[in-house]
């Protein structure tokens, strides 16, 4: 169970990776080249995957909602 989690926080970090790589082009090449949108379609890819397996996971069961308990 715990390869999942690691999964997704590995996948949270290639998300932020490439946000911080496409501020870093975007300040760089000065819209010159096509490596800022390449980065953030990297980063709209990785976050729809990262999406997809938190529910998948939530729907099959490996990954467990506990929600928030009021009143304690």
């Amino acid at each position: 169970m715990a390869w999942q989690k690691i999964l997704i926080v590995l996948a949270f970090v290639a998300v932020l990776f490439n946000l911080g790589a496409a501020l870093f082009h975007m300040m760089t090449d000065k819209g010159q080249s096509s490596k800022m949108a390449r980065s953030l379609s990297w980063r709209i890819g990785l976050s729809v995957a990262l999406i997809l397996l938190v529910a998948i996971g939530l729907y099959t069961g490996v990954i467990e909602s506990r929600g928030i308990v009021v009143g304690q």
